[in-house]
């Protein structure tokens, strides 16, 4: 991995609006610091399909729906195939609900219309050790089957990162959440092994998200440079 924009921004609200600021205008301010968008369901609910729409048309960069989508296979794969007409780049789906009849379906609906498949392997809140984190290995033998793009794993534990970088190797991308209001620093997630930070209410709650942006940019190629020796 090197060092460079390993900064995706989760757009979901709530976002500190400057005079009902809207997402291209935000975007405008951010697109040169940033490596893609996250949105999830309080964006679609918020904006609907005009606003995945108004973000495909304002930025160039990845766009990564996440609806953590975790349902029989048929479902899934018909949620991804509206979104690859709205030109999004990839999605997120949970890995518990298995590869026969749920992902098996999802995989080969990415597969035939070029949407990413990136799959929740563990989760920043605490909660997650309750029950998901204790078959990461399994749903990293699941991430391998289906060729996923990339899985999900918490800055907020970095054991997880290092873990999950010991099983797949350079095979997946890992994307780490937690970042800011979390707890977890820029930076850490990706000397831990992850390939991007999403960071969501740091950015969008403050007062000027692309100066925000760009020191958290700072901050991450610092403490990256310095735990790379």
């Amino acid at each position: 991995m090197k060092a460079g924009i390993l900064l995706v921004v989760a757009l979901d609200p709530p976002v500190r609006e400057k005079g009902r600021r809207k997402t291209s205008l935000l975007v405008e301010e951010l697109d040169k610091y940033v490596s893609g968008y996250k949105i999830g369901l309080p964006f679609l609910i918020k904006h609907g399909r005009r606003g995945i729409r108004e973000l495909r048309k304002s930025t160039e960069k990845p766009i990564i729906v996440d609806l953590k989508l975790a349902d029989i296979g048929d479902v899934m794969a018909e949620v991804l195939r509206h979104l690859a007409r709205l030109g999004v780049d990839a999605v997120i789906a949970h890995a518990f609900t298995g590869y026969t009849g749920a992902l098996e379906d999802l995989s080969k609906a990415s597969m035939a219309t070029g949407v990413g498949l990136i799959i929740v392997v563990s989760m920043s809140h605490r909660g997650s050790e309750e029950y998901i984190d204790r078959h990461v290995d399994e749903f990293l033998e699941l991430a391998a089957r289906i060729r996923a793009k990339g899985v999900v794993a918490p800055a907020t534990r970095p054991r997880v990162i290092r873990h999950v970088r010991e099983v797949l190797g350079d095979t997946v991308e890992i994307y780490s959440p937690g970042i800011g209001i979390q707890g977890a620093e820029p930076g850490s997630a990706l000397c831990a092994g992850a390939n991007y930070e999403i960071v969501g209410r740091l950015i969008t709650r403050s007062g000027n998200p692309g100066e925000t942006a760009r020191a958290i940019r700072e901050m991450q190629l610092e403490r990256w440079l310095k735990c790379r020796g």
